[in-house]
């Protein structure tokens, strides 16, 4: 991996601050879910300290969020998406179907029904 491509730890930490924004949390109870403490959390998204592998898996299964956008910012970061994968990561397999079905169904009724799809 190249020099440039390697991870900037102020846009990794600008990105990781948005993504808490953006679930409306403040940084206390965001670093209590991630299993960190606030200060360190901080240091994070002001670039001052890198995280550590377990704590960017731990961010990515609590929020939903690509380990690819975090890192190097390549994805866009839809919040919807991110919140329906929070809910399919808490989800039995069973559950994980019955969801797929319904989007599945819903799908092939506005393809059917509306052009625009």
């Amino acid at each position: 991996m190249e020099e440039n491509q390697l991870p900037n730890n102020l846009e990794l930490g600008e990105r990781i601050r948005e993504i808490r924004e953006n679930l409306k949390m403040n940084r206390e109870n965001f670093s209590e879910m991630i299993d960190i403490s606030d200060v360190f959390l901080g240091q994070i998204e002001r670039g001052e300290r890198s995280l550590s592998l377990k704590t960017l898996c731990k961010i990515v299964a609590f929020t939903g969020s690509s380990t690819d956008y975090i890192l190097f910012g390549n994805e866009t970061n839809n919040t919807t998406i991110n919140k329906i994968n929070r809910i399919l990561s808490k989800s039995s397999d069973a559950n994980i179907q019955y969801f797929y079905d319904i989007i599945n169904c819903s799908h092939v009724f506005f393809k059917k029904h509306i052009n625009d799809l």
